[in-house]
């Protein structure tokens, strides 16, 4: 399943992300209500989401999913644990309410009954954008028919950019999610990569696929 985390605690979810992903989970995070907004899609089969949080709480962030179509399910987590606060969490549009400390055990159950309830669709073995393709089972990567090969962690890098298609990916995305960190290292480590990719799959062919927002970030798309 491909599970988004709404933490802004990033030591319980980056905790919380390495026990997923262990467990042979898509991991996505968001630090805050407002990003998640951003990010969160029907391609998530749960959402994992904090109640306090800044900037948007995690009451208001479900229920404005829930406004905008949303039947993903959510699975709070709170050290709020009265009856009074899981009522609020389900009225929100919470499906499932877990009070912290918990057991991950419990958690893990909690979720895969979750996406049970949903009925995720297999697994995704191949990821397209335009003419470009790439074959997680065989690690094939082509555009227009032609193979293109890349590096380990290009190879990363695309399949993020893929999962995202159409959306923008942020730095601190890349960061987390392509080189599993957690700060800023101050580096140009994101360009260099960018551009070595972008020279791979946009060099020799008529159309770019990989382009650059400006102050945003990266968006991987097939323009018009």
């Amino acid at each position: 399943m491909r599970i988004l985390i709404v933490e802004d605690d990033l030591d319980a979810a980056s905790f919380l992300a390495k026990a997923l992903g262990e467990s042979g989970h898509i991991v996505d995070t968001a630090a805050d209500g407002e990003e998640a907004l951003g990010i969160a899609s029907d391609v998530h089969d749960v959402l994992i989401v904090d109640r306090m949080m800044p900037k948007l709480d995690g009451l208001a962030l479900v229920e404005k999913l829930r406004d905008m179509g949303s039947v993903t399910p959510v699975l709070f987590l709170s050290a709020l644990g009265k009856v009074d606060d899981r009522v609020a969490g389900l009225k929100a549009g919470g499906d499932d309410y877990l009070v912290k400390p918990f057991a991950m055990a419990e958690l893990l159950a909690r979720v895969e009954a979750l996406g049970r309830r949903k009925g995720s669709p297999e697994t995704q073995t191949v990821l397209t954008c335009a003419d470009l393709e790439m074959d997680l089972i065989t690690r094939d990567v082509k555009r227009a028919g032609v193979k293109i090969d890349l590096q380990p962690r290009e190879f990363k890098l695309l399949e993020y950019l893929l999962r995202n298609a159409g959306r923008v990916v942020t730095r601190t995305m890349l960061l987390e999610n392509v080189w599993d960190y957690h700060f800023d290292p101050q580096t140009n480590v994101i360009d260099v990569h960018i551009s070595r990719l972008r020279g791979k799959i946009d060099k020799d062919f008529d159309r770019p696929l990989l382009e650059t927002v400006r102050g945003s970030g990266y968006r991987l798309h097939a323009p018009d």
